[in-house]
């Protein structure tokens, strides 16, 4: 059985610049996979590559075997493939109900229902009819995950989930986070709080200026090694 995500020596760009240098992963069924660094490192670039909002110009990218090269983000998300991106991108206009219907655009069957996010999420079912934007922070990152539950994928892409919210609305999103992860899906996570990332993965990656400087389990991994690989000394 091959992995259900594969990336081998991967470069991405933007424009002339290089962002990533030749990323390899593997990422299997119901695995989660953290990517840390700093700020700049390539993390976002990745993950928008494997969603196939920046196209990778060398290298391969495979979902469950099937080669993602050339592919349009409408058939990647097709596929099993859903993003919650940096800043939420909700539609301003649609109340959070309808937020969470664009989810369902892909016409993937499966169980995450309306029903089953507001389980997850109970205060989304109290809110359903306000503009997704008039939400708290917090809200609204539970908006963005869940349309992205709405769409049924095998592979979540998290993009700081945390980012800007206050520590009690962080663990709630996290507990909420490991229900996700019960259900089976796979996840690649980007997060700057690195101890979170790793307690919550399985296994990490670190890029530092796009290239990877340290890989493996996420546990039992020394802080003086996860230092070195994210600053570079």
């Amino acid at each position: 059985m091959p992995p259900l995500l594969e990336l081998d020596a991967v470069d991405v760009f933007h424009g002339d610049l290089q962002a990533v240098f030749g990323v390899s992963l593997r990422v299997e069924a119901g695995q989660a996979l953290a990517l840390i660094g700093a700020n700049g490192a390539g993390k976002t670039t990745l993950l928008r590559a494997i969603a196939g909002l920046t196209p990778a110009r060398r290298g391969t990218l495979r979902f469950d075997g099937y080669p993602l090269a050339g592919l349009r983000a409408e058939r990647i998300a097709a596929l099993g493939v859903a993003m919650v991106p940096e800043g939420r991108l909700l539609f301003p206009s649609l109340s959070v109900e309808e937020n969470l219907q664009m989810g369902q655009l892909t016409r993937r069957a499966g169980a995450w229902t309306l029903a089953r996010v507001y389980e997850l999420f109970p205060v989304l079912r109290e809110m359903r009819q306000r503009p997704a934007t008039r939400l708290s922070g917090g809200q609204q990152q539970m908006v963005a995950i869940g349309r992205a539950l709405m769409c049924n994928p095998r592979l979540l892409l998290c993009d700081e989930l945390s980012l800007g919210l206050a520590p009690l609305v962080v663990e709630e999103i996290y507990k909420a986070f490991a229900r996700i992860r019960a259900e089976g899906l796979a996840i690649v996570l980007v997060e700057q709080d690195v101890a979170r990332a790793c307690a919550v993965s399985d296994t990490m990656l670190c890029l530092l200026k796009g290239r990877v400087t340290l890989a493996g389990p996420s546990h039992h991994v020394p802080r003086e090694r996860i230092a070195a690989a994210y600053f570079g000394e």
